[in-house]
């Protein structure tokens, strides 16, 4: 295509050029794929069936087992497209829809992770008010204001993306459609978009870092003002898994966008770790570090088997 020309639809170059490299790497998102599903679904059947987990922080946990099913399936779908039928074209809607629901999901993660911060927070700062505090109509609000503010956020966004037709180029060296990344290839003057980016990208990015951190700055100074050691190590325990979760998102989102752009190559990788191997990973996290959901996961394997 020649440069500054409307675009119909996108050529995803996928993960990689090399056909054997491509078919090997894919095998491999469709594997770790399916383990988030089965994860996931199984964290999710833990907190609805069983009773002892109908608490604020499982049922926040219930909402990001639900977001890491949705993510990677936004994230990951053309990958498997490609895998399965080898067509990489892309519609211009197709990909504008598939960025706009991926960043929905992002932002909706991170500020859900926030929420459950705050949770943590109360439940070792303050943990005579948790129940009254951290009541159902908290939770529910902290739900729905994470699932709500960042679709409007990219619904903004995306409308003001959409008011961009020209593109240097139709090909998209990339496994998905990203804003970030099809505004990097729009050949108009996009000082409003950027502008709008980084306006709602603080806001949606830096906003929950912020808040994450200080909730945990809280934790760690009251966690050291407990005298006993058990007190201590019981306390930090309860808030491990979720420390553990934000820490590798935020790495990676870090290395991903904060930091001065490498090679497509490093770009993809980020970017596979982030929406493949994290939201694999963040049911085992919760299930290998917390007694409940080991003890529940038990009680179901038990009654199953029983049955």
């Amino acid at each position: 295509m020649t440069n500054k020309t409307m675009v119909t639809y996108f050529l995803l170059k996928g993960i990689s050029d090399v056909p054997e490299v491509h078919f090997l790497i894919s095998l491999l998102v469709l594997l770790f794929y399916l383990i988030t599903l089965a994860g996931n679904t199984i964290i999710l059947l833990l907190v609805l069936l069983d009773s002892h987990l109908h608490t604020p922080m499982y049922f926040f946990l219930c909402n990001l087992s639900i977001l890491n099913i949705f993510t990677p399936t936004a994230a990951l779908h053309r990958i498997l497209v490609i895998f399965v039928t080898g067509n990489k074209v892309v519609s211009f809607t197709d990909c504008t829809t598939q960025a706009y629901f991926f960043g929905w999901f992002c932002g909706s993660e991170l500020t859900l992770l926030t929420a459950m911060s705050y949770d943590r927070c109360v439940a070792i700062c303050n943990p005579l008010h948790y129940s009254s505090v951290m009541n159902s109509k908290v939770c529910v609000g902290l739900a729905t204001f994470s699932w709500s503010y960042n679709l409007l956020e990219c619904l903004a966004l995306m409308i003001t993306l959409l008011q961009f037709s020209c593109y240097s180029s139709n090909i998209l060296n990339h496994f998905l459609c990203d804003i970030i990344i099809l505004k990097n290839m729009i050949c108009n003057d996009t000082s409003i978009l950027d502008l709008e980016i980084f306006t709602l990208g603080t806001l949606s990015v830096f906003s929950p870092f912020l808040f994450t951190f200080t909730s945990y700055v809280l934790i760690i100074a009251t966690i050291l003002g407990i005298k006993s050691s058990t007190g201590r190590s019981k306390a930090f325990y309860t808030c491990s898994s979720h420390l553990t979760v934000v820490s590798l998102l935020y790495t990676t989102l870090i290395c991903q966008y904060l930091t001065p752009s490498g090679t497509f190559k490093s770009t993809k990788l980020l970017s596979l770790i982030n929406t493949a191997v994290i939201p694999m990973l963040n049911p085992f996290i919760y299930s290998l570090k917390n007694n409940d959901v080991k003890i529940a996961l038990k009680r179901m394997m038990t009654y199953f088997l029983a049955g």
